[in-house]
């Protein structure tokens, strides 16, 4: 699954430029959030390999208690929440149906990919053991795993995801995943999407970029209120239903997570961090960033530095 991004509409390229598909496995020790919410315009297939998480897609929930997978459609509000400490993590496959487009206009393009991309067809929300094509799909999965160069039982792989150019890896990979694309249509799985966009998500997604877009300047929550044109104590209770936390908790977090992200990658002093990350209070951010991080800032670059430093 997807690094901590300080985007939620991931702009981060998932593999490379001419090859758009990268594997990810995520892993935690604790319970507690696995994949914040975001979205991209690319198709994710998850695998969950047992444990307890509760995955939410387009404000929906959906609990995961046995091995699955799950497919996420283009531009869906997903997140991962692990319900179970010492529950296994789950691996994801994200790629652009532009890999599988075909420059023969086919059947599989007009009827099929082409309706994908446009939003015009959807994949099956998910797929379980008992289902006949399970295996199939499972296995056409774990075999794009292998083409990344890595093995189904492999947990340490960084949480920037695995890419490859090599020429053979790609071809093994994307006949895997029309393979997954035929198993699913042999079995009449895809559907046609809905043309009634639940606003609610697109209020949400609305009010996540506003929050990406000005987390550096001060944000109140009228601010956070007109983008979906609510009144405040209403927007407080449609967030918090929504997303799990209050606007204010959100926003702190999203703000903590882009200081953590400069803190490792750049020199700037803590002052610059946290006047960069929104905080016009010293003290303030010190302790939101305890608060979060269980650490100092100083603490955190220098651990993060160390970590670096043994890879």
């Amino acid at each position: 699954m997807q690094q901590l991004s300080p985007t939620l509409k991931e702009i981060s390229l998932h593999g490379t430029k001419s090859f758009p598909c990268a594997f990810y496995q995520t892993r935690s020790v604790g319970k507690g959030t696995l994949v914040k919410h975001h979205w991209h315009d690319e198709v994710e297939i998850l695998y969950f390999f047992g444990g307890e998480f509760r995955l939410e897609i387009n404000m929906e929930q959906f609990f995961v208690h046995t091995e699955a997978l799950y497919f996420i459609n283009p531009g869906e509000l997903h997140s991962i929440y692990k319900e179970q400490a010492g529950s296994p993590g789950e691996d994801a496959v994200v790629f652009s149906l532009d890999i599988l487009s075909f420059d023969s206009y086919d059947a599989a393009q007009m009827q099929l990919i082409q309706p994908i991309r446009n939003g015009n067809m959807r994949f099956p929300r998910c797929l379980l053991p008992t289902h006949p094509g399970f295996l199939s799909v499972r296995d056409a999965f774990l075999d794009t795993m292998q083409s990344f160069g890595h093995r189904p039982d492999e947990s340490d792989v960084p949480g920037n995801g695995a890419v490859t150019d090599d020429l053979t890896n790609q071809l093994f990979i994307k006949s895997s995943l029309l393979h997954i694309l035929a198993v699913l249509s042999s079995y009449r799985l895809f559907t046609p999407t809905e043309k009634n966009l639940d606003k609610r998500v697109e209020g949400i997604k609305t009010v996540l970029t506003y929050i990406r877009e000005n987390y550096k300047e001060k944000i109140y929550i009228q601010d956070l209120a007109e983008q979906v044109h609510m009144n405040e104590q209403y927007f407080c209770r449609f967030f918090k239903k929504s997303i799990g936390r209050s606007p204010m908790e959100y926003l702190n977090e999203y703000r903590i997570k882009q200081a953590m992200r400069l803190l490792k990658e750049t020199d700037l002093p803590v002052m610059e961090v946290c006047l960069e990350c929104g905080y016009n209070n010293l003290g303030n951010f010190l302790r939101a960033f305890k608060k979060y991080t269980e650490m100092t800032p100083l603490k955190y670059r220098n651990d993060s530095h160390e970590n670096g430093r043994r890879l």
